[in-house]
């Protein structure tokens, strides 16, 4: 039979999953990064692909949200030697970690959206 946790010990498993959200949140905050991944797990994308998949993103903000996803390991940033000069953008495996992640995510939104509206 499995022992009853105490209040301490329930404070204390409750704090240590807040704190792994918090982190999993800081990495996919804002609007968009979490979008670029998605779009991401079907495969290697250029800088204007990613723009023109994604509605509403700005060339600036997609800018600054690579350089962060690359900071943090998710994807790699590759210079391709045409002319002119591209870049293109993948997932890491590291990055292909979240794809269950966003499965889950996207498996709900849709669940949501039929509650919501009946369709």
């Amino acid at each position: 039979m499995e022992k009853k946790k105490s209040i301490a010990e329930e404070q204390q498993d409750c704090s240590r999953i807040l704190f792994a959200i918090q982190d999993a949140l800081d990495l996919i905050s804002g609007k968009w990064k979490i979008k670029v991944i998605s779009v991401l797990l079907y495969g290697k994308k250029n800088f204007t692909d990613l723009q023109r998949q994604i509605d509403g993103l700005g060339s600036k903000m997609l800018s600054k949200d690579l350089q962060e996803l690359e900071i943090n390991g998710v994807i790699t940033r590759t210079v391709n030697a045409t002319k002119p000069i591209t870049v293109s953008y993948e997932l890491t495996p590291y990055g292909h970690t979240m794809k269950p992640i966003i499965q889950v995510l996207a498996d709900w939104g849709t669940e949501h959206r039929h509650k919501i509206t009946g369709r």
